[in-house]
């Protein structure tokens, strides 16, 4: 990299940490404003901090366009608009009004505690940050010259040092930088690679014919399990940690309403601009289609300018997903089983600030050894999506229901759809195909559907809300 790119790159760091040690002090003052800001998420923080937060996996997105096109919309794209319109329009509302701290809290409100210590444990694996993490240390091992294992670190640290001391509103305030910085550098891209090989239009009919094509030349199956995967979006615990903290329901409805619009158009911008990579370059490591790209046809200071941008949608995920962790295990486990050790009554106190701090530290160890384990972003997204999602969802969703009762077999209802796809995913590592040649998610989904019938059959307990 230019010098005068590794300089945009420091200014952005820093200004990044400023931002998020701005009013800090306030956000210790007591746990529910450290932990949701209060309850005060403006529209705009909101529209902001979710759309940011979605784009974690930019790296992979490129990577995807590069080799397989436009089914990159079909299936990172598409389905995502489709629940996060039915997030909106059924859940986001009620999720403002419970008063809920986090997905675990509800879980542990409607299903008692073993069930939120459970769904904690599951929530911590699908919000770590370690695809995220992996991003951002790739990257900067590439340009930067430094080890993975120091990028890795570099990447994680910058983020826990505003979170440490400004909990939510320092995620919110970093995000709202990030939204403009990630938005200016694709809009840089495109213009660039518009000015440099023409309009899109010109370039379509010069490109593979799989890239044109919505499966990108997959199976239906393949397609259809993204699409399934996607689901997640109802247990997203970003979705429902910012539904919890905005001002008013209405915010809560109204800001994935626009969010979508903005992920619309964030869509249009990295797609198209993948195609451009495609149609501009041969490459060997189309992970790194968009920095490549961007190293192609922009000048110093600009090319520092777009790899900000790609640093600062990552970025946005890691700080988020990385403060959703910690309140996970410090909160959702470790003070609930505290607090129920000294027979205490669960509400708001000022010992749950410093148990999410510590959090911080065990989240930060997770991530990092994930990020070694598995080395691949894409196939972090996949493993991650296919097995925990089908012991999460139904559960979930069952406690919106006007009337119901609490399945007599709950833990089961959500452990074994979790163990079915673990099952069905290392008998695929171990021979080299998964067993019928189906995905994970669908042997665990199955799973959750046939208990979840005879838990209907056999009956169920009368739901009871507890305190504790």
């Amino acid at each position: 990299m230019h010098y005068l790119d590794i300089l945009v790159l420091g200014v952005y760091a820093t200004a990044l940490v400023i931002i998020g040690f701005i009013r800090s002090g306030s956000s210790r003052s007591n746990s529910e404003e450290y932990l949701l800001m209060g309850r005060r998420l403006s529209l705009p923080g909101f529209v902001a901090t979710l759309v940011t937060t979605w784009y974690g996996g930019i790296l992979g997105l490129g990577e995807n366009t590069y080799l397989y096109g436009v089914q990159t919309w079909f299936i990172f794209a598409l389905p995502y608009y489709i629940f996060g319109l039915i997030f909106a329009l059924l859940l986001a509302k009620r999720i403002s009004i419970t008063k809920f701290i986090s997905i675990p809290d509800h879980f542990h409100h409607h299903y008692g505690r073993s069930a939120g210590i459970v769904s904690a444990i599951f929530i911590m694996v699908l919000a770590s940050p370690a695809p995220y993490i992996l991003s951002i240390g790739i990257l900067l091992q590439t340009f930067l010259d430094i080890s993975l294992g120091w990028a890795l670190i570099l990447a994680l640290g910058t983020s826990m040092v505003y979170i440490w001391t400004g909990g939510f509103g320092a995620v919110i305030r970093t995000d709202i930088f990030q939204f403009i910085l990630m938005y200016g550098g694709f809009i840089i891209l495109l213009g660039f690679s518009w000015g440099e090989f023409g309009s899109p239009i010109s370039i379509i009919s010069q490109l593979p014919e799989t890239h044109i094509d919505p499966f990108g030349g997959m199976s239906v199956q393949y397609i259809l399990v993204w699409f399934f995967i996607a689901m997640w979006t109802f247990v997203d615990p970003g979705f429902y940690q910012r539904c919890a903290a905005a001002n008013s329901p209405v915010t809560a409805k109204k800001g994935i309403l626009i969010s979508l619009v903005f992920w619309f158009i964030f869509d249009l911008l990295t797609i198209t601009s993948g195609l451009y990579a495609k149609f501009a370059l041969e490459i060997s490591a189309p992970l790194f289609a968009f920095p490549l790209l961007g190293m192609e046809i922009l000048p110093p200071i600009i090319f520092g300018l777009f790899i900000v941008g790609i640093l600062a949608t990552i970025m946005s995920t890691v700080d988020s997903l990385g403060f959703i962790s910690a309140i996970t295990f410090g909160r959702d486990i470790m003070w609930r089983i505290q607090v129920t050790e000294a027979g205490k009554t669960p509400v708001m106190d000022r010992t749950m600030t410093p148990m999410v701090q510590k959090g911080l530290f065990v989240m930060a160890f997770l991530a990092l050894a994930l990020a070694v384990t598995v080395p691949s972003v894409v196939r972090l997204w996949y493993v991650t999506g296919s097995i925990i999602v089908p012991g999460l969802l139904l559960p979930f969703l069952m406690t919106f229901r006007t009337h119901h009762g609490i399945p007599v077999n709950i833990i089961q209802l959500m452990t074994l759809p979790v163990m079915i796809a673990i099952i069905w995913f290392i008998m695929g590592n171990l021979t080299d195909g998964y067993p019928f040649g189906i995905e994970p998610f669908y042997p665990g989904l199955l799973t959750s559907l046939i208990i979840f019938s005879l838990s209907g059959l056999n009956g169920s307990r009368e739901l009871t809300k507890t305190s504790g």
